[in-house]
């Protein structure tokens, strides 16, 4: 017997707000299916207002509004069944993110749980990784957001260790991310890496995904830490301009591409790693998959 029902994961980071509806798919005798139905990306850029001012906008206040409002209608017209909302670094340090989330609540009838950096790790590790993973390899997993990046230790299969750190993209954009902070995150890795003989970066984000799909590469194959480096140079060698007319970079990616790309570079570095798996997954899949097992709360439509 086939079953199948469409879940939502509604992913607020600190650069762009994502929409994820997924059916999961369960027949008899066969492992559950998760497949992508509709993803929908709104590039609000909350870090932008509170990693410098503490707070948002009361302009990125009404986008925020009128884009839940639109996720609502776009679930109810896919007839979502369940969903969760999550909110991440810009959310979990805004001063005024309560009063938001409320009227938000009030307006849209969106429930926002706003997480903390380990609970996002966690959310993170649950995508489905068993896919893209040999489970005879060790993996630190990469997750560039704007605002923090979450760093897994995945080992025969299973994650050993996960931490969060704020350095994102969008802190990176505004000098904001402090020496002090670069440092612990060198000493995590190289501490929590050392003892495994190889390693091998696995990485997720929008940035990541760009370069992956400029590369041309096969889904099964990494790119290497040379091919990462010499991309990074020559991103760098344009303008913010030119990155979106001769490297067709949309606005909104052309200049979180060098922090981003940066971080992951720094996490080959210091891991010792020499290639970097990009199988497409972030929060939102992780999300997905935890209501599905029922490891997070979840709203029922």
């Amino acid at each position: 017997m086939l079953k199948i029902k469409k879940y939502a994961a509604i992913d607020i980071g600190s650069n762009a707000v994502r929409l994820l509806i997924s059916n999961i798919i369960e027949q008899d005798g066969k492992s559950v299916v998760f497949k992508k139905n509709s993803l929908v990306r709104v590039p609000i850029r909350l870090g932008a207002d509170v990693f410098v001012k503490g707070e948002i906008s009361e302009y990125n206040q009404e986008r925020m509004v009128d884009t839940m409002m639109a996720f609502s209608l776009i679930m109810k017209s896919h007839g979502v069944a369940r969903y969760k909302a999550c909110a991440t670094s810009a959310m979990r340090e805004a001063n005024n993110s309560k009063p938001l989330s409320k009227k938000i609540l009030k307006t849209c009838g969106i429930n926002i749980d706003i997480i903390d950096g380990e609970e996002e790790a966690a959310i993170i590790a649950a995508t489905d990784l068993n896919t893209f993973i040999d489970p005879n390899k060790t993996y630190l997993y990469v997750d560039v957001g704007g605002g923090s990046t979450e760093f897994s230790i995945i080992h025969n299969g299973e994650k050993v260790k996960s931490k969060s750190f704020k350095i994102g993209t969008v802190r990176l954009l505004n000098d904001i991310v402090k020496n002090e902070t670069w440092k612990k995150l060198e000493s995590w890795i190289k501490e929590n890496t050392k003892k495994y003989y190889k390693i091998e970066l696995i990485g997720s984000g929008g940035n990541i995904n760009k370069i992956f799909k400029v590369s041309g590469k096969d889904v099964s194959k990494p790119l290497t830490y040379f091919y990462l480096s010499s991309y990074y140079k020559m991103l760098k060698k344009f303008s913010y301009e030119e990155r979106i007319t001769k490297l067709n970079l949309n606005q909104d990616r052309a200049d979180v591409i060098i922090p981003a790309t940066r971080i992951y570079l720094s996490a080959m570095k210091w891991s010792g790693a020499k290639d970097i798996y990009v199988p497409k997954i972030g929060l939102s899949d992780g999300i997905i998959k935890s209501m599905f097992y029922e490891t997070v709360s979840s709203v029922e439509v």
